[in-house]
């Protein structure tokens, strides 16, 4: 029985691969860095809703808000909910209230994920993780 089970096939399992969108490049290289650590493929920039960062394979945006225009960020992410609800968006911030409004559910998309300031690399990681676990099942 042992036998039989080890040689069952796991079903295939996407990498990963993370947008961090911050105004601080700090920041960005800072969670680049831990996640190229634990092997996980990222990319980072400043602009929030750039086409060319956000690609189709892209599993996770992790966006620092708090320095970026409130409207764009609030914007940004529901233009993602509805486009790609697959998408994992996790919000760090200090001020959730400030992006209360993109943080609602809608009944078709899911809701991003907020992370109280400061957010450690690992508990990045595993929220990302987590979802896309979910995702799978």
């Amino acid at each position: 029985m042992l036998y039989a089970v080890a040689n069952m096939k796991r079903p295939a399992v996407r990498p990963l691969e993370v947008i961090v969108v911050a105004d601080n490049p700090e920041t960005i290289d800072s969670l680049r860095g831990y996640l190229s650590g634990a092997g996980v493929s990222s990319k980072g920039g400043r602009e929030l809703c750039d086409p060319d960062l956000v690609a189709a394979a892209t599993s996770a945006l992790v966006i620092f808000p708090d320095e970026l225009v409130q409207s764009e960020v609030v914007s940004c992410i529901w233009a993602l909910r509805s486009a790609r609800p697959e998408l994992a968006i996790v919000v760090v911030t200090g001020a959730p209230q400030r992006f209360q409004s993109a943080l609602e559910p809608d009944g078709d998309s899911r809701l991003p994920i907020v992370l109280p300031k400061p957010a450690f690399g690992w508990a990045i990681l595993d929220t990302i993780r987590a979802h896309a676990r979910s995702e799978q099942a």
